[in-house]
């Protein structure tokens, strides 16, 4: 009598996966290797590869040396509002990406955000691109982290604490060790979702070619001058990434 029930589920399960496997193969088999070639050598195509690897890895870095404190707090204590604090750090998450990138414009044309501006400049900069990407990504690793931390278990920090160890030593040497796999899963996510990162780039640090240029924009700006190849091109080169890095998530064991 159940069989009906999970036959369902599964028609639908492949029937979702068809869906993107086809519009996948739709936009592979659009492009030629000639096309792929000729996308390769340009070189604000390359600039933008480089640029991308960059900032990817920097959002990525900056994302997991805040989301393993605040993940860890999230895990491991209780405090009054923390259901609140909890929603307020999915913001990045739930917002849309323009909206994101026009509240750090606005903010960075604030006496305080000029301010900032003075030692570093973050609008339509390279730094600005770090900057966009890190606020989004920064929301995925910690709920990574919170996740990893959640499934471990406390005990034997608190064996360490009993032990004579500070808080801060239990957890630098018990917590984050255990936690290592965890970070790794935190620190690929955000790598990947800075990778597609496109709104708030867009609005905050621009678009410009052989600057701020990086693979999302990319895309936008070959669209937008008619360069249908080099734009499919590049897609399917930030597919292909994409799916490595979920592959190599999932290998660690990770389920985020």
């Amino acid at each position: 009598m159940r069989r009906p029930f999970w036959i369902t589920l599964v028609l639908i399960t492949a029937a979702y996966l068809l869906f993107w496997f086809l519009l996948i193969g739709a936009t592979a088999d659009f492009g030629t290797w000639d096309a792929w070639t000729l996308t390769v050598m340009k070189p604000e195509i390359r600039y933008a590869v480089g640029l991308s690897l960059f900032t990817c890895t920097a959002a990525a870095g900056f994302a997991l040396l805040v989301a393993v404190p605040v993940g860890y707090l999230m895990a491991r204590r209780e405090f009054r509002g923390k259901t609140w604090v909890d929603a307020a750090l999915d913001i990045p998450i739930v917002l849309p990406p323009m909206v994101v990138g026009i509240c750090l414009l606005i903010f960075f044309q604030t006496s305080l955000g000029k301010a900032v501006e003075t030692v570093l400049p973050f609008t339509y900069t390279i730094a600005g691109v770090v900057l966009a990407q890190f606020v989004v990504a920064a929301a995925f690793a910690i709920r990574t982290m919170r996740g990893t931390f959640d499934h471990l278990s406390p005990r034997p920090e608190q064996v360490a604490l009993t032990l004579g160890a500070t808080d801060l030593q239990s957890f630098r040497h018990v917590a984050l060790p255990a936690a290592r796999r965890g970070m790794l899963a935190a620190f690929c996510i955000s790598w990947a979702r800075s990778l597609g990162e496109f709104g708030p780039i867009l609005v905050f640090a621009g678009a410009t070619r052989m600057k701020t240029e990086v693979l999302p924009t990319t895309v936008w700006l070959e669209l937008s001058v008619g360069n249908l190849d080099s734009a499919v091109a590049v897609s399917l080169a930030m597919i292909i990434i994409a799916v490595l890095v979920l592959v190599l998530v999932r290998s660690m064991g990770e389920r985020v």
